[in-house]
């Protein structure tokens, strides 16, 4: 038997109950009913052990949206990068690349979440923040290491000894979602089981911020050591549980927009991965990893800065939906004090603080308040000029995300 992750929708039974003739509710008995009742999806996860028998019986089961093998996930490492060093890095450059700087929003007003390796909540930088936590890791609630501090930091953390970090420093109210352990590990169902705690939430987050990755390697070598499969069919149960939990997060995923009927949505931000080798060779290109390759997700490229214009990481993915700064970003240090750390993790958090920003901008301007509108627009404020020549756009995608101004329609 192996453990496996069910999807099922709670509101389903209601909709189910009523086309059954049992529905109590003060519409019950009136003519059309079934069609104008409605209810937003509530994503239900379950844990379970299975056999073969168990799995036909579950694939048969019509209140099963999705089912995945639980498998491992994984911190995507901050990247060493040669002649880049704290001592080297920019404060703030990022948040000036973004237009954050100038941008008269702050992000008011929006809740956000960032599932990562927690966060230090005694750090300066998020004082009068509101952080509701919850540890799916097993490992308690506290940042012992230091991953997901530095991104929440990017996102909305407020200045630290004079330089500013954060993006969107005016964010109050953030959740945070532990789904690493404090040695960057963690597994499928505690992330699912985080995204249902934010999305089942009265009050939404406007956007979910990740960076982390599902470990098609680490699957496979557990298998191979802890279940003695050989490798070759090691290598395709992993292939299958990796195809599994793509699925089930674009089921996920898929809940959530359908979601913003009823509360306005969430919009879903994941790091592109820092797989890709280009200092090695041109060629050696790795396209965008899961779980910001699934349906629904901005998922972000890392740039750097150089003499002719913005540069993609050389450890950077290919094929993200849009780009941002991830070399030499200088944010909070678990325990205190600040840090430069480089990789798609790192840009992650600065479209994030973006989106936030939007989400602000776009509740002022009488404009219709739905992750779509606030997704169209980060998109469509891309920019693609200030890139160094030659730039590949199916590195940088849409181009650099840029924050709301005050000229905005």
């Amino acid at each position: 038997m192996a453990q496996y992750i069910l999807l099922r929708d709670e509101n389903a039974s209601a909709l189910s109950h009523l086309r059954g003739g049992t529905f109590s509710g003060p519409t019950a008995g009136i003519s059309g009913t079934e069609g104008m009742f409605r209810a937003p999806p509530s994503p239900m996860i379950e844990t379970v052990d299975l056999s073969a028998n168990d799995m036909r019986d579950a694939a048969r089961d019509p209140s099963i949206l999705s089912m995945a093998r639980s498998m491992p996930t994984r911190l995507i490492e901050p990247e060493p990068l040669e002649n880049v060093s704290d001592a080297d890095a920019v404060p703030a450059w990022g948040i000036t690349s973004v237009g954050a700087d100038n941008s008269p929003f702050d992000g008011r007003g929006v809740r956000v979440a960032v599932l990562d390796t927690g966060i230090d909540a005694a750090h300066p930088a998020f004082a009068g923040v509101t952080l509701t936590q919850k540890d799916f890791s097993g490992s308690g609630d506290h940042d012992a290491n230091g991953h997901g501090t530095h991104c929440a930091g990017t996102i909305f953390g407020r200045a630290v000894d004079g330089t500013r970090i954060g993006v969107a420093p005016g964010v109050t109210d953030a959740l945070i979602g532990k789904v690493l352990d404090d040695n960057g590990s963690g597994s499928s169902e505690m992330l699912f089981n985080a995204m249902r705690w934010v999305s089942g939430q009265e009050k939404p987050a406007r956007v979910i911020s990740m960076s982390l990755g599902f470990d098609f390697p680490g699957f496979a070598e557990r298998l191979v050591q802890q279940n003695n499969l050989p490798v070759l069919l090691a290598t395709s149960v992993a292939l299958e549980g990796y195809r599994m939990n793509l699925r089930m997060f674009d089921a996920l995923m898929s809940m959530i927009r359908r979601q913003a009927d009823f509360n306005g949505g969430t919009v879903v931000v994941a790091a592109a991965g820092n797989e890709s080798r280009r200092q090695i060779s041109p060629d050696f290109e790795v396209s965008v990893s899961v779980p910001a390759a699934a349906e629904g997700v901005v998922s972000v490229g890392a740039l750097g800065q150089s003499g002719s214009g913005l540069t993609v990481a050389p450890f950077s993915n290919t094929n993200p939906v849009v780009s941002a700064p991830g070399v030499g970003i200088v944010s909070a240090r678990s325990g205190g004090g600040l840090r430069s750390l480089n990789g798609t993790s790192m840009a992650t958090p600065h479209v994030a603080g973006i989106t936030a920003l939007w989400w602000q901008a776009l509740a002022q301007s009488g404009v219709p308040l739905t992750a779509r509108a606030v997704d169209s627009r980060l998109l469509a404020t891309a920019v693609t000029s200030g890139f160094a020549p030659g730039t590949d756009l199916m590195d940088r995608g849409q181009g650099l995300v840029q924050a709301p101004s005050a000229a905005m329609n």
